[in-house]
């Protein structure tokens, strides 16, 4: 850190304002510095992250935060705002267990004002804040800043809408970094806004309008028609017509990484006290770092890397994102009403090469996971097999249309429910430790859970043949080889696999965690506790005769799961059994009802206790225990 002259003077916001103009540039240039030094060490939101530097700053420098709220949406591109709000010396720890989150945190910074992680709440939460704030007879700026990309979501609109309607004063940065919501309009348009903005401009205006009403009969008439001729004007040189016509005051577009242009235009607009107000910035993600800008969605989230030439430290192995992509692609070939579906995470979810071989059957429809779902069911109506890719943890937005629209109509819909279980570094947001508990319950909807690379092929296969109503297949995160294939050519998508080496301990399982439950019987087995680990291949329906008829003949009973023991395959597993039988259960092993820390997988399944040597070291004590 001492090589950053002016980076390691920055403590809080209020240190930026003693520096010149060409500081501040000098300043962004050491901040992207640093955040290409961490991200390059630790993995993380790289490009997202390097786009809104002078973004950042510029907001520190003219607000007064933290009694100012900035707000951001998502909070992977908060790096810039944690390194100057007095985070500066715990920024290695970037994403590391019982270090710095990657999104911003109450908890960790009063300049955080929640936590976020999930799209397109920074608009509702403004919305809420400007209210209190009103009914409190407080007096301090709200400022979200929300990407193009999260503007696509439906409860973004539905905050708009309200902020259009309440007409309360909140100043809403909209980071357009992919100009996904108008095209670049040049030097007129920046013209423009540096006009509309200035105090001149805005007392005249006020002034015109109020002598238009004091003209008798006609005034009123005159002063709509200046309006409108004013609005029509409007419309042809600026893109903000949208948001215009919902009650908020358009500024823009901006250059985002022009900090002398930022800054005078946030401290405008800043006075302008009548109402809600957009600023659009536009800004180039990975701003500052080569690779970065030329593929900006391969560097959105990133492992560690060589930060000279931009390459991943690691070999990189098939993931089982692109097992189940690469599947989809290959069974499409071969079905045409195939259809494949993603809420803007293509490459995340594997679904490259689909939507290069098959565009007109590949649908990204943004970050609209309630209107993918939905979306899908009608595709499935119609006599499409639609499959929708999404993370475990987004997929919890889109509940309701699960149950209505999918379930209730017994429509084939399969989710690809990617990044279930423990996802390491992202933390609380984005674990997928829900989707079992709010899925289990849906009528009619098969979860599947299969445990390694061949049985995920094999189970989306059988849901192409067998379309009978809405499934779900779930994964982890993670290397494909790190699961070594085990299914044979008779695979029962609603069986078992049984690997006996005794009858002492019937160890109940699901999916993935098959790999730690037949080490944990090894384990066990050389400690002469004999094990029979039962590996279910669906979760709903549940393989209860095979379940009762296992249990009946072993001693003891325990489950291991890659989920909350709340809600998650322990409470389905003793649901079905007899209350006789109830009292052979020796431990369940899953997650307790706390929300998850960031850090590698490892590192948090040795905190709970779920590390295969420590499964077997609490079995076997609890064995020896109750059996004595």
């Amino acid at each position: 850190m001492d090589k950053y002259v002016l980076l390691e003077k920055i403590n809080t916001p209020n240190d930026l304002k003693k520096l010149s103009a060409d500081q501040l540039c000098k300043l962004a240039e050491e901040i992207r510095e640093e955040i290409i030094n961490v991200v390059s060490a630790n993995g993380g939101h790289l490009a997202s992250s390097l786009g809104v530097v002078e973004l950042s700053i510029a907001l520190h420098y003219v607000f007064d935060t933290p009694v100012d709220r900035v707000i951001w949406d998502v909070g992977h591109q908060s790096y810039a705002h944690k390194l100057l709000t007095g985070r500066r010396d715990i920024f290695s720890t970037l994403r590391q267990f019982g270090g710095m989150s990657g999104f911003p945190k109450i908890s960790e910074s009063e300049y955080d004002c929640y936590n976020v992680g999930h799209s397109s709440t920074s608009l509702s939460l403004a919305a809420g804040e400007i209210c209190a704030r009103d009914l409190k007879g407080e007096n301090y700026a709200v400022v979200p800043v929300i990407g193009d990309g999260s503007m696509t979501s439906g409860m973004a609109f539905e905050a708009l809408n309200h902020i259009g309607h309440i007409k309360r004063d909140v100043i809403i940065v909209l980071n357009d970094n992919e100009h996904s919501i108008s095209p670049n309009v040049g030097a007129l348009s920046e013209y423009f806004t540096d006009i509309i903005t200035g105090k001149f401009y805005n007392r005249t205006r006020r002034q015109i309008y109020r002598f238009f009403r004091s003209i008798p009969l006609i005034g009123r008439a005159v002063e709509r028609l200046a309006q409108t001729t004013k609005k029509f004007i409007k419309d042809i040189i600026t893109p903000g017509k949208l948001f215009e016509d919902l009650g908020i005051r358009y500024f823009g577009p901006v250059d985002g990484h022009n900090l002398t242009h930022l800054i005078e235009i946030f401290n405008r607009v800043k006075q302008i006290n009548n109402g809600p107000k957009i600023i659009h910035v536009r800004t180039i993600k990975g701003k500052g770092f080569c690779p970065a800008e030329n593929c900006p969605e391969k560097y959105h989230g990133i492992a560690p890397f060589d930060k000279d030439t931009g390459k991943p430290l690691k070999l990189k192995t098939k993931s089982l994102s692109e097992v189940a992509g690469n599947k989809l692609c290959e069974l499409a070939g071969k079905d045409d009403s195939i259809v494949a579906i993603t809420a803007a995470m293509t490459s995340g979810t594997g679904l490259d090469e689909f939507s290069k071989k098959y565009p007109r059957r590949f649908f990204d429809v943004g970050i609209a996971e309630q209107h993918a779902v939905t979306f899908a069911t009608a595709m499935a109506k119609n006599g499409l097999k639609p499959f929708f890719a999404v993370y475990s943890t987004f997929l919890q937005r889109s509940y309701d249309q699960l149950v209505h629209d999918a379930a209730l109509m017994h429509l084939p819909v399969c989710l690809l429910v990617d990044r279930a279980g423990i996802v390491g570094d992202d933390g609380e947001t984005h674990h997928g430790l829900f989707d079992v508990g709010f899925m289990r319950g849906i009528p009619g909807l098969r979860i599947f859970t299969p445990a390694d690379e061949t049985q995920l092929e094999k189970l989306i296969e059988y849901v192409v043949v067998n379309p009978d109503g809405p499934s779900a297949i779930r994964y982890p995160r993670g290397a494909s080889d790190n699961y070594p294939a085990m299914v044979t050519d008779s695979f029962d998508p609603f069986g078992v696999d049984i690997d006996s080496s005794g009858d002492d301990i019937l160890i109940i399982t699901a999916g993935f965690k098959r790999k730690y439950a037949l080490e944990v019987s090894n384990i066990l087995t050389k400690k002469n506790i004999g094990c029979t680990v039962l590996n279910l291949h669906a979760i709903a329906p549940i393989a209860t005769g095979i379940i009762s008829q296992n249990i009946s003949r072993c001693r003891n009973y325990c489950v291991l799961e890659d989920h909350y023991i709340t809600g998650g395959l322990s409470e389905a597993v003793t649901a079905i059994l007899e209350p006789e039988l109830r009292v052979k259960l020796l431990m369940n092993f899953g997650y307790p009802a706390e929300f998850i820390c960031h850090g590698t997988s490892d590192t948090i399944e040795n905190k709970y206790g779920l590390l295969p040597s420590q499964i077997a070291e609490s079995i076997y004590q609890g064995f020896n225990g109750k059996n004595r």
